[in-house]
């Protein structure tokens, strides 16, 4: 089995490349935009060509690996390593312009997730982690926030595609908004997930994910010290997903309960 830094070696050297491909397409206009799962779940000509990048240059470099991709890659494996791969997480803010988009890309193995690389192009940061090393922003160690007060905690969220499903979880935050600091909404749960990590906000959650939205920043966030887990303190999944400094971890689960959310 490699060792996780050689697989975020692998992975910081794709998500840049494949980040300098979406920015710079970006800045030259888009002309093939569609809709996948509801009429606000968009996808970009530069997400299928970020995933093509991705794909290959993984099977360039480890022919016998694993890889699901959001975009549709499904490729077995016989090396024991899956990749999990969203070549634009927020496409959203990526059609608009906005700079809360990223390139994720994370490796496990039947022990879980090994390396994780989430590359912010607009703003030119790299956050990574390989299991068991700590979780980095480019190459400064980072950790997650030591807020112990959920009343003045800054958490961050995200909401559904759906739009029946987006309604109701804006009714479960009005019960929330109330009891803490505030609310944020970048709109790429990977990014939300490394700035628990870097403890520029103080916690996150949202339900609904794809397990490559999840992947590489779990375990940044992870690595960094934060607490990952599902609504009710289990394993974190792509249903569900709370990551919280460890001193508002359990505070927030149970106001997250007592919302509904």
């Amino acid at each position: 089995m490699p060792a996780p830094a050689e697989l975020v070696a692998l992975a910081r050297r794709l998500a840049v490349e494949a980040g300098t491909l979406v920015r710079d397409g970006r800045e030259g206009g888009l002309h093939d935009v569609t809709t996948k799962s509801t009429a606000t779940d968009m996808v970009t000509e530069f997400d299928r060509r970020s995933e093509t990048l991705i794909v290959e240059g993984l099977l360039a470099a480890r022919p016998d690996d694993a890889i699901i991709g959001e975009e549709g890659a499904n490729r077995p494996g016989t090396s024991g390593v899956q990749w999990l791969i969203d070549p634009i997480d927020g496409t959203t803010n990526f059609l608009y312009g906005l700079p809360g988009y990223a390139v994720s890309i994370a490796a496990m193995d039947g022990d879980g997730l090994l390396a994780g690389v989430v590359h912010v192009p607009a703003l030119g940061e790299t956050f990574h982690a390989g299991r068991g090393g700590g979780a980095f922003l480019d190459d400064r160690p980072i950790r997650c926030s030591d807020a112990t007060m959920l009343a003045t905690a800054l958490i961050a969220t995200g909401f559904s595609y759906d739009p029946g499903l987006r309604v109701r979880q804006t009714g479960a935050l009005t019960a929330v908004i109330g009891r803490i600091r505030d609310v944020r909404r970048y709109g790429a749960a990977s990014v939300d997930l490394c700035h628990v990590a870097c403890g520029r906000v103080d916690a996150y959650y949202e339900r609904g994910l794809g397990p490559w939205d999840l992947a590489a920043g779990e375990l940044i966030a992870r690595e960094s010290g934060a607490l990952v887990t599902d609504f009710d303190g289990g394993t974190a999944q792509p249903g569900a997903v709370v990551a919280a400094a460890p001193g508002i971890h359990g505070p927030l689960l149970d106001l997250l309960a007592e919302a509904g959310a």
